[in-house]
């Protein structure tokens, strides 16, 4: 479904992808781990068409997709919760959900799929009037992930989900995403090593720009050598 090949990026001198190649088949569920400023979020920025490499490749399907503008890859039916959640906070939430139903396929579903949202989300069916910015950061979130789920996308990329919410938030969010996976391809990128290797099927280990370690995630997760550098153990 997604494959990144090779890819190669600068942000102004500094080489901040070197050489990263990375695979999501249909109906998987992906992990790439690694420390803040290891290049996760930019691997993400580059797949998303929001940052230009300098070599290598990105395919959705068997279209290469690098360089094409943002708004065309996600008609094509990528869609991402981005880190830090950015919801818009003046608005309701409802509107915050019917914005992510912005494609001409995802409007005519819209009611369809909003009710698929919001049963994955119960705690959202009873603020929809509410403003976003009132929301805890638990359920903004929600809201983000929800959001990204209106497009009906084929791919969800999700950037740092467990960033900043309290464990009990992020079993509940990763609990959800797992009943996603069922439906939907996931890529997770994130610092919080232990959940994201619980909650996929393969993974792939990012340090200062460069792919050290892949394979099975439940492989990964008793690897002598991960479990001292990223558990603690």
């Amino acid at each position: 479904m997604l494959r990144v090949e090779d890819l190669r990026v600068f942000i102004g001198q500094n080489e901040v992808l070197r050489g990263v190649s990375v695979q999501v088949e249909r109906g998987q569920s992906v992990a790439v781990l690694g420390a803040n400023g290891a290049g996760k979020s930019t691997l993400i920025r580059t797949v998303l068409g929001l940052i230009r490499p300098s070599r290598g490749r990105v395919l959705f399907g068997d279209r290469e997709i690098q360089g094409l503008p943002a708004h065309r890859i996600a008609r094509l039916g990528l869609a991402c919760v981005p880190e830090g959640r950015r919801v818009f906070g003046d608005m309701s939430v409802l509107d915050n959900l019917r914005l992510g139903a912005y494609l001409p396929g995802p409007r005519r579903a819209l009611d369809q799929t909003l009710e698929e949202v919001l049963a994955l989300f119960p705690a959202l069916a009873g603020r929809l009037r509410q403003r976003a910015a009132t929301l805890s950061g638990g359920e903004q979130q929600m809201l983000s992930i929800g959001r990204a789920l209106m497009g009906r996308p084929d791919l969800l990329l999700v950037d740092e989900l467990s960033l900043g919410l309290a464990p009990v938030l992020v079993q509940e969010i990763y609990r959800v995403l797992r009943e996603v996976g069922r439906r939907i391809s996931l890529l997770l990128v994130e610092q919080n090593v232990e959940q994201a290797l619980g909650n996929s099927q393969r993974a792939y280990i990012l340090e200062t720009g460069r792919i050290v370690r892949q394979g099975r995630s439940e492989d990964l997760l008793v690897d002598p050598a991960v479990k001292e550098a990223y558990l603690g153990l």
